[in-house]
């Protein structure tokens, strides 16, 4: 079980800052468990931004948001209210995160914390997405976790070293900084790469200090 917290409501109302409509996405595999983004706690936040002048177009709740086929499939089954949003509020884990802006066009914000993976390593098979860092930042890089998938996990941006965009470190893999720039490109959300982050507090999360492994 990946063990993940709902951030606190202010970091998530400033995510939405600007933002009218959202579309809200549950977990019912570990973030049920961990009560931070099951049904419950879906509708709880549904309560939450509506009572914070927010319109909520509509939720999923899908069994393993990490499994990308299965995400896939059940936001097809909601293509009219997510088209009605101007963004999707994700309370899962890192990698359910990830897995829901690799299949959508729509900005879309973590709602949650990754703690720790508890020995499990989530359903996307082909790589490792989340390092469980407590602090997830995946609203700031579009979705794509330079911690993770960066070789040298850079917060700051790129390192100069890609070509073509592959990494410097392992040229089989992509440049996970170039993803993000082409991402939030896409999105027309460059710009927030200008804002300044506070430096990391590695000690919220629950392995012990900065990654030391490459990430993919």
């Amino acid at each position: 079980m990946l063990i993940s917290e709902q951030k606190p409501l202010e970091e998530i109302l400033n995510y939405l800052d600007g933002e009218k409509n959202i579309f809200l996405i549950g977990c019912k595999g570990c973030a049920e468990g961990c009560e931070s983004g099951g049904e419950k706690q879906v509708l709880e936040m549904k309560h939450t931004l509506e009572g914070q002048s927010k319109s909520v177009t509509g939720f999923s709740l899908i069994d393993m948001v990490c499994n990308e086929t299965l995400t896939r499939m059940k936001l097809k089954t909601h293509q009219k209210e997510m088209k009605a949003a101007d963004s999707i509020l994700v309370l899962t884990c890192g990698i359910g995160v990830q897995t829901v802006a690799g299949v959508t066009d729509k900005v879309v914000h973590p709602g949650c914390n990754t703690l720790s993976s508890g020995g499990a390593h989530a359903e996307w098979k082909e790589a490792e997405r989340c390092l469980e860092c407590g602090d997830c930042m995946l609203d700031f890089t579009g979705g794509i976790c330079p911690i993770a998938r960066c070789s040298k996990h850079l917060l700051n941006g790129p390192c100069g070293g890609s070509q073509g965009g592959k990494c410097e470190v392992d040229p089989s893999i992509p440049c996970a900084w170039q993803l993000i720039i082409e991402r939030l490109t896409k999105l027309g959300q460059l710009d927030k790469l200008e804002k300044i982050v506070a430096p990391k507090n590695w000690s919220v999360s629950l392995i012990a200090g900065p990654p030391v492994k490459r990430g993919l």
